[in-house]
Parts: C-alpha cells; sequence; structure tokens
C-alpha cells in the first residue's frame, strides 16, 4: 500500500509504502482506541444512571418500621409473570415514582415461588406448597395478597399503613400514571 507523505517545510512528496503488517498494526492501534473512548464513555454514563427504587427485604422491613414507621408497598412477582416485568421495568423505573417510593414509603420485591424461610413479626413464612403443586406460592403473599376463594392474580401490589394494616390491594398491571395517583394519595 503506497501513501503521499508531504513534508512542510520542503513541499516535496515522499511515497511511503507500509506493509499489510504495517497497516494491520495501524488498524488495530485504531480499534483499541475507540474501544477505551468506548468504555469511558460507558463508564460516564453508569455515574449517571437513572435512580432506583430502594428494595427492602421482609427482615430489613421489620428494622425499618421498628425504628421510623411508613407506609409500606409490597410487589408481589414471579419470574414468569410478563406484566410483573413490566411494571417493573415501566413503572418502577418512572423518576417521580421513585423519588415518592423512597421519600414515603418502605418498598418491598418478593418472588411468591421464593423458596426462603421468613422471619417477620415474630413468626417464621415458608413456602409449603414446594413439590407439592406448580405454582407453589409462598405463604406471605397468600397471607398479605390472598383472597378467600381465589387463586393469588399477578402482579400483585400491597400497600399496608404505618402499623402494618393493609390499605389496599391491586391484582393487575398498574400504569405509571395511576400508579403515582395511588402512591400520592393520603
Amino acid at each position: 500500500m503506497t501513501f503521499k507523505k508531504r513534508h512542510n517545510t520542503q513541499h516535496q512528496v515522499e511515497h511511503v509504502t507500509l506493509s499489510t503488517v504495517e497497516v494491520s498494526k495501524c488498524v488495530r492501534k485504531s480499534i483499541r482506541r475507540i474501544s477505551f473512548a468506548f468504555v469511558i464513555l460507558l463508564s460516564f454514563t453508569s455515574f449517571t444512571s437513572k435512580p432506583k427504587v430502594n428494595w427492602l427485604t421482609f427482615e430489613k422491613l421489620e428494622t425499618a418500621l421498628a425504628q421510623e414507621p411508613k407506609k409500606v408497598i409490597i410487589h408481589f412477582y414471579a419470574d414468569w409473570c410478563a406484566y410483573c416485568k413490566k411494571m417493573e421495568d415501566a413503572v418502577y423505573t418512572k423518576p417521580a415514582i421513585v423519588e415518592t417510593l423512597n421519600n414515603n414509603y418502605y418498598a418491598v420485591k418478593f418472588n411468591v415461588e421464593s423458596k426462603d424461610t421468613i422471619q417477620f413479626g415474630g413468626k417464621e413464612f415458608v413456602n409449603r406448597n414446594l413439590g407439592k403443586r406448580r405454582n407453589a406460592y409462598h405463604e406471605i403473599p397468600e397471607f398479605l395478597a390472598g383472597r378467600k376463594g381465589k387463586t393469588l392474580a399477578l402482579p400483585a401490589t400491597v400497600i399496608l399503613d404505618e402499623n402494618f394494616n393493609i390499605e389496599k390491594r391491586f391484582y393487575r398491571y398498574i400504569s405509571p400514571k395511576e400508579m403515582l395517583k395511588i402512591l400520592k394519595q393520603p
């Protein structure tokens, strides 16, 4: 490959021949520089990431309620639930909702099919249905979001007052606009 190299002082043109090896080295060097710039750009965007909901576990919720009582919102979900994922992606990422939740509520996100044993309120909660049925729901969602004679519908959202009394329950997708309205109600 031949390139023309111009010398500014003498205005002479010199022909420079580069081998294939030299060209590939130049290309690799350029790719490394572009990759480095891309990594730097990505690191800057991670510093300016969107705010996130401060999700708590039930164990941490009990401690937080004892220290500073606040309303509680619980998002019950399952990995297979499309509308649960839609709420997580489209509702719980909106800055106004994140701010309202983080400032005025304790937020708990709980997988209804969890295999964990949960200690809460001096009681132990387990998933007694594991291995017995297909949708093996944990005791906590059945206790807080269950309805007599009906199976638990997902996504389920439960709002509790400062004393952990149920105020509202929703068994469907809640749009961002509706969620903000619900959260701002006294």
